[in-house]
């Protein structure tokens, strides 16, 4: 089910999904862009009453996946809405080749999506390649992998422990330590992530993780301080 989060950006929770036994919760949003088409970001999977909730808003014009990993549901969506754009993070149409993209993301924007979005493509990570994107209307800076929060007690036994350690289970979302060693080329991070930083952020939304909804520009000067030193 679609609910509104900010002004003209409405998420909805997916289904959890697991990767090597460990469960994440799931969320895509829905952003209505200047020229009222619609922007999918990071697909959930698609229903009839997703379907008629998305078709109030308006017509559906990109599907878009925010790095190599956010790719479940895409076909999903493409059968759904064959008129829109499948737009691919960077190394994900070598892996999904069974998928018809229309363009991979660059550092350049498509033309309708420079006038609601800023984007940074957040390079030097072994593990994928995120596309961050920031919705000027709102002030909403959307994550896909790079932050994470789980609540405690959402992992059992090992997991928990593992989880942990990751820290997957801080106060607040932050950045696992699994990506955090992935950053192999710690300064095109550093140089890739400075706009992010300086974007006048007033919300974080996340796939996985409560959204920081307060003191967001704050917020994500904690959450990457540890890339500084």
């Amino acid at each position: 089910m679609l609910m509104p989060f900010a002004q003209d950006i409405w998420i909805s929770d997916g289904p959890t999904v697991s990767t090597l036994g460990f469960k994440y919760p799931t969320r895509m949003a829905v952003i209505k862009l200047p020229s009222d088409n619609l922007f999918v970001w990071s697909p959930v999977p698609i229903d009839a009453e997703m379907r008629e909730q998305i078709d109030a808003l308006g017509p559906v014009k990109f599907i878009v996946s925010p790095n190599s990993l956010h790719h479940l549901s895409m076909g999903a969506w493409a059968q759904a809405y064959p008129d829109a754009a499948l737009c691919a993070a960077p190394n994900l149409m070598s892996k999904r080749d069974d998928l018809s993209f229309a363009f991979e993301i660059t550092d350049m924007l498509p033309s309708e999506w420079a006038d609601a979005f800023e984007h940074s493509i957040i390079r030097g990570n072994t593990i994928a390649t995120e596309v961050v994107f920031f919705h000027r209307a709102s002030g909403t800076v959307l994550f896909a992998d790079l932050l994470q929060q789980f609540p405690k007690g959402w992992h059992k036994g090992w997991r928990a422990w593992v989880a942990k350690l990751d820290l997957m289970v801080q106060p607040e979302p932050t950045v696992p330590r699994k990506f955090r060693a992935a950053f192999r080329d710690k300064k095109a991070a550093r140089l890739s992530l400075a706009p992010v930083l300086n974007w006048p952020a007033q919300a974080v939304l996340m796939a996985h993780g409560t959204p920081v909804t307060r003191d967001a520009q704050s917020f994500l000067q904690r959450a990457f301080k540890w890339l500084k030193v």
